[in-house]
């Protein structure tokens, strides 16, 4: 895929008016269009996030109408790797929702604790944020060394920015705030170095990790997990797309292996509502079980 250039040219006409409303025949075109050239599917994303991510490119291409994006998508490849910024909002935080991951290390890794191994997938893991604060988690209770964890995104630049563990130092206070809600046990400052105004996280962390192409939409399970986090992705999917998602972590998890969602995410109204246990419905965290196969 091509690199990210600068912004691709004038896709604006001097006298066109801010566009205010979208409508779903465009949505779905454009989004067909997108599939049919780059094979990232996003046809069963929600219509109404779509209609809002749009509305923010086209302001930001200057440019007048859906159509008239389409139609430059199709010529200019690094215009769509621009565009893909926003479809995926690569936007995250160390230890978001502290209370998720204090509930983690309470409630799931003790039982992680008697595995020998372990693989852990987090789906749809942004610029990789959630992904160190897993690793510092997994590291104070002992656990790094033997987990493996994929990490997946469809963005190829979070990816990339993922893997260099290089994160803003000036956000760096808030989560470290996170980090200690969470239960942390040593000073969060333990993890990274500071060099400029960037932090740079600890090569032990990286080890571990598995950064990879992966959509959700579109391929396949990764098999024997005993862990997936796919936490603030399944709101921005429709209900298909929620329940392909949703068969995929249940097949690659292992028996009553864990799942943690979104802190406004559900599995309670899918096809897999009696496919998993509740553990903490507060925090959104579920356990297989398997599929009632009586008569």
């Amino acid at each position: 895929m091509p690199k990210r250039t600068g912004h691709p040219g004038p896709l604006h006409h001097p006298t066109s008016h801010p566009v205010t409303s979208i409508s779903d025949a465009e949505v779905r075109l454009l989004m067909e269009s997108i599939y049919s050239k780059y094979s990232y599917d996003f046809r069963d994303y929600s219509g109404t996030s779509q209609k809002r991510r749009l509305l923010q490119a086209l302001a930001h291409f200057e440019c007048p109408t859906v159509p008239a994006l389409q139609a430059a998508l199709l010529k200019d490849p690094t215009l769509f790797m621009q565009l893909l910024q926003f479809l995926t909002i690569p936007v995250s935080e160390m230890f978001r929702d502290p209370t998720f991951f204090l509930a983690l290390r309470q409630q799931v890794m003790p039982v992680l604790q008697t595995y020998p191994s372990l693989k852990i997938w987090i789906a749809g893991c942004s610029t990789g944020e959630e992904v160190y604060s897993l690793a510092i988690l997994l590291k104070e209770e002992g656990l790094l060394e033997r987990s493996l964890i994929y990490a997946t995104d469809i963005n190829p630049q979070s990816l990339d920015k993922a893997r260099k563990g290089i994160f803003s130092l000036s956000r760096i206070q808030s989560h470290a705030t996170n980090y200690r809600k969470a239960g942390g046990q040593r000073a969060f400052s333990d993890y990274y170095t500071a060099a400029y105004d960037a932090a740079i996280f600890d090569q032990t962390l990286r080890d571990s990790i598995t950064f990879a192409d992966h959509s959700l939409a579109t391929d396949s399970v990764f098999s024997e997990t005993q862990l997936i986090l796919c936490r603030n992705v399944l709101i921005y999917f429709n209900k298909t797309l929620q329940n392909r998602a949703l068969g995929l972590f249940h097949e690659s998890l292992s028996h009553r292996g864990f799942l943690g969602l979104g802190s406004k995410e559900s599995i309670e109204f899918s096809a897999y509502a009696t496919r998993f246990e509740v553990l903490d419905k507060p925090e959104r965290l579920f356990r297989k079980i398997m599929a009632d196969t009586s008569p």
